[in-house]
């Protein structure tokens, strides 16, 4: 895989499963390195400023992760 410019779908499932574990990591952390490169539409820049807001009025509110993973783990968490 030294030669990037030339890889393709059949060769990236040729890799064992670890390796493309790896690759992906290796992608979402060169995309994480630059955070401001990922354009977010307008609408869902308001929205998340509009959840913003709503946790810092009240950051009490909603679920902790402790009672997230649980849920998930027990299945009990249900979305409508």
């Amino acid at each position: 895989m030294s030669d990037m410019n030339n890889i393709s779908i059949s060769d990236i499932l040729e890799l064992p499963i670890q390796e493309r574990i790896r690759l992906v990591e290796l992608i979402w952390d060169s995309v994480a390195a630059v955070p401001e490169a990922v354009e977010i539409s307008p609408e869902l820049k308001i929205e998340l400023e509009a959840r913003m807001a709503e946790f810092e009025a009240n950051p009490e509110a909603g679920y902790s992760w402790e009672q997230v993973k649980s849920c998930l783990k027990d299945g009990s968490w249900r979305s409508a």
